[in-house]
C-alpha cells in the first residue's frame, strides 16, 4: 500500500502543485505594531512564514517574543497592522507555561485538543495514541496535574502535534526539560513534517533545529533582522550589519557636527536660500537621535565576578562522597579536588541529584558517606536555583545597595544608579519591588549581589534560566575569567562546553562518572539506555520507561487495533477519491489544484501513519 500511495503522489504532472505549495506563504504579518504602556514592542513589523520553514526566534528579554507568538497564533490583538493566514492552514502552539484542564488524564488532554476537528471518534483515538507514543508516554491514564515539569512540556508538545499542524509556534520549549529531553526535542523537530517558529535563548538548541534565524530588537531599523542559514551564519551577518550601522552613526554624527557649526554662524548666512539645508540638518539630527537610541538598546549587563586572590593549591577536596534523599541513592563514590581555575559542570536527568550534589559541595548538606574538606577560611558564594536569596518585597535600590547610596566594587565606590545601569536597569526602575521584576531581571540582581562578595569558590545552580543571549555571553566570559574555582549546574550546553574543563554526569540511578564534555556524557547515557533496553527485551521484562512498546495494550488501544482494518480501508478509499480530484483539477487553476493537492497529501500522510500504528500495536500484542 505504501508503494501505491507514493506512486499516486509521485505520478503527478511535472512541476505540479506539491512543490509550489510547499514554497507558498502560510502566514504573514504586515505593518505589525504593538505597544505596552508608552513603549512600543514592535513598530511596522512585516515578515512571512512559508511552508516547511524552521525559524529560530531570538531577541533580548522584553523584546516581545512571547507577545509576537501570541499574535501569530491569534491569541492576542495587535494595535495596528494585518495578520493573514492561508485558508485551511493549521497552527499548533506550545506556550511557555503548560496549562491543562483540571482533573484530565494525559490521554484526555490530547483528545480534548481534537474536539473541534471534523474527524471520526476512532481517528481521534488513533491520532492521540500515535502522538503520545511519539513523545514517550507509557501511561496515558496518569493525571496531567501529577506530571513533572519535563513531562508537562512533552504533553504540551503532543497536544500541538495532534492537530497535524502546518506550523507549530513554540515559546521557550526547552524550559523544564533536562539535557536528554532537549536532545529528544531536537530530534523530534528535525524529523517533523511541519514547519515551526521556536523562541529560545539556547544557542546549542538553535544550531540543532533552526535553518533561519529571526531576531526582534529595537536595535534594528525595521525592528528585526532575519537571515537564512545556521545560527553561526546569522551572527556573522548580524555583526556585519551592526558594524555598518555603527559606521553610519559615526558618519551622521560628523554631518550633524558640521551642520551645527554652519547653523551657528552669523544670521546673514541663514537666508531663505538656505532653508532646505536647515531642514536637512534637522533631519540629520533626528536620524542621529534614532541611531543613538537603537545602538544603546544593544547593551549587555556588566557581569564580573571577583576572586579573593587566594593561592592555595587545594580549595576543596571530596573523598568517596555518597548521598541519598527520600530513601533513594542519588550518587556515591564522588571524588574531586577543586583548585584555582577549576571549572566543573554537573550534569544529569531531572531529579538525579545535581542540586543536592552542589549543596553537598557547598557544605549545606552533610554527606551520608565520605568527607568534603574545604580549605581553611574558604569563601564560597552561591547562586541558588530560583534565586531564593532575593527578597521579593525589597526595592531594587536596597537589593543592589543594602545601605547608603554607594556600593564598593573592586576598591572603588559606585553610585547605586550607575550600578543599576551596569545591569541594564533604568533610573525609573530603581524603586520598584524585586518581586515585580522579570525572571531575567531578577537573575541580574542576584549576580550583582554576588559580584560584591569576593569568592574562592563560585557555586551556581541553574544561573542561565531566564537570561537572554547577550546576558548568557557576558556570563560565559565572566565565568571563564574567574580566577577561583567554579561548580555549575546548567542545561546550557554552549556555556558548559565553553567554560567547563570537566563535567560529572549523574545517571539518575545512583551512579556518577567524570567526562570531558557534555556530548561525551550524552553519548554514554544513550549507550547505557540502549543496553538497558536490550537487556529488558531479552529477559522479557517491561524495560525502561522510554520504551512504551513493551507494555500491554490498554482497553482503548485494543479497541483501536480491532477496528484498524476497517479504518485503513476507509482511508485508502479517501486517497483514491482525492487522487481523482487532483487529476480533474489539473486544468482548474492554481488555487483549486493546490487545495486538492493539499487534501491528497494529508490523506496520504494519514494512511502511512495508520500503517505505522497498526504495525506498532500488532508488535506489542505479539510481545505480550
Amino acid at each position: 500500500m505504501f508503494a501505491i500511495v507514493h506512486g499516486i503522489v509521485s505520478g503527478l504532472p511535472e512541476g505540479s502543485c506539491l512543490l509550489g505549495f510547499r514554497m507558498s506563504v502560510l502566514l504573514s504579518v504586515q505593518g505589525l505594531t504593538k505597544t505596552f504602556g508608552v513603549r512600543p514592542l514592535f513598530r511596522d513589523l512585516s515578515f512571512d512564514i512559508r511552508e516547511g520553514e524552521r525559524i529560530g526566534l531570538i531577541g533580548p528579554n522584553g523584546a516581545g517574543k512571547s507577545t509576537l507568538l501570541k499574535i501569530l497564533v491569534g491569541r492576542e490583538e495587535m494595535d495596528a497592522g494585518t495578520r493573514a493566514m492561508r485558508r485551511s492552514v493549521k497552527l499548533g502552539y506550545v506556550a511557555q507555561d503548560d496549562v491543562f484542564p483540571e482533573g484530565m488524564s494525559v490521554r484526555q488532554v490530547v483528545l480534548a485538543a481534537l474536539a473541534d476537528e471534523s474527524i471520526e471518534e476512532h481517528e481521534r483515538e488513533t491520532i492521540t495514541s500515535i502522538v503520545l507514543t511519539q513523545v514517550g508516554f507509557d501511561d496515558d491514564e496518569k493525571l496531567a496535574s501529577h506530571l513533572s515539569g519535563g513531562w508537562r512540556k512533552r504533553l504540551s508538545i503532543a497536544r500541538a502535534m495532534a492537530l497535524q499542524p502546518d506550523i507549530v509556534l513554540l515559546d521557550e520549549p526547552t524550559n523544564h526539560l533536562d539535557l536528554p529531553g532537549i536532545v529528544w526535542l531536537e530530534r523530534l523537530l528535525r524529523a517533523s513534517s511541519f514547519g515551526y517558529v521556536v523562541a529560545t535563548h539556547d544557542r546549542a538548541f538553535l544550531r540543532a533545529v533552526a535553518d533561519d534565524i529571526l531576531e526582534i530588537s529595537r536595535v534594528y531599523p525595521a525592528g528585526y533582522f532575519r537571515a537564512t542559514g545556521s545560527y553561526d551564519q546569522f551572527t556573522e551577518r548580524r555583526d556585519e550589519f551592526l558594524e555598518g550601522q555603527a559606521r553610519l552613526r559615526e558618519s551622521v554624527a560628523n554631518q550633524v557636527r558640521r551642520e551645527t557649526e554652519w547653523l551657528g554662524r552669523k544670521a546673514a548666512a541663514r537666508t531663505r536660500k538656505a532653508a532646505s539645508r536647515i531642514d536637512e540638518a534637522m533631519d540629520r539630527r533626528g536620524e542621529l537621535a534614532d541611531l543613538k537610541a537603537r545602538t544603546t538598546a544593544a547593551g549587555a549587563a556588566g557581569i564580573d565576578f571577583v576572586g579573593t586572590g587566594r593561592q592555595s593549591r587545594k580549595l576543596l577536596v571530596a573523598e568517596n562522597v555518597a548521598k541519598s534523599m527520600g530513601g533513594r541513592r542519588l550518587f556515591s563514590g564522588l571524588e574531586l579536588m577543586l583548585t584555582p581555575g577549576s571549572k566543573l559542570g554537573l550534569l544529569g536527568p531531572n531529579g538525579s541529584g545535581k542540586s543536592v550534589m552542589l549543596r553537598t559541595i557547598a557544605g549545606e548538606h552533610k554527606p551520608d558517606e565520605g568527607t568534603v574538606i574545604p580549605a581553611d577560611g574558604l569563601r564560597r558564594v552561591m547562586f541558588e536555583q530560583g534565586r531564593t536569596a532575593l527578597n521579593p518585597n525589597q526595592s531594587l535600590r536596597r537589593a543592589l545597595c543594602p545601605s547608603g547610596d554607594e556600593v564598593h566594587f573592586r576598591g572603588r565606590p559606585v553610585h547605586v544608579t550607575a550600578w543599576a545601569k551596569q545591569f541594564l536597569f533604568s533610573v525609573e526602575q530603581i524603586d520598584v519591588l524585586v518581586g515585580s521584576l522579570s525572571g531575567g531581571e531578577q537573575a541580574r540582581v542576584r549576580m550583582a549581589q554576588m559580584m560584591l562578595q569576593p569568592a574562592d569558590l563560585l557555586l551556581l545552580d541553574e544561573p542561565t534560566n531566564d537570561l537572554d543571549i547577550p546576558a548568557l555571553e557576558v556570563l560565559e566570559e565572566a565565568l571563564a575569567d574567574f580566577p577561583g574555582a567554579l561548580v555549575i549546574v546548567s542545561h546550557d550546553r554552549e556555556l558548559l562546553d565553553r567554560v567547563c574543563t570537566e563535567v560529572i554526569g549523574l545517571d539518575g540511578k545512583g551512579g556518577s562518572a567524570s567526562y570531558a564534555s557534555v556530548s561525551q556524557w550524552l553519548t554514554a547515557l544513550e549507550r547505557a539506555q540502549r543496553q538497558a533496553t536490550k537487556a529488558a527485551q531479552a529477559s522479557g521484562t517491561k524495560g525502561a520507561p522510554v520504551q512504551p512498546k513493551a507494555r500491554k495494550l490498554g482497553f482503548h488501544e485494543q479497541k483501536e487495533l480491532d477496528g484498524m482494518e476497517a479504518t485503513l480501508l476507509e482511508a485508502e478509499e479517501t486517497v483514491a477519491k482525492l487522487h481523482a480530484e487532483v487529476e480533474a483539477s489539473a486544468t482548474a487553476g492554481n488555487a483549486i489544484l493546490n487545495s486538492a493537492c493539499k487534501a491528497l497529501e494529508e490523506a496520504q500522510t494519514r494512511v502511512e501513519r495508520l500503517y505505522q500504528r497498526w504495525q506498532e500495536l500488532e508488535g506489542r500484542r505479539t510481545a505480550t
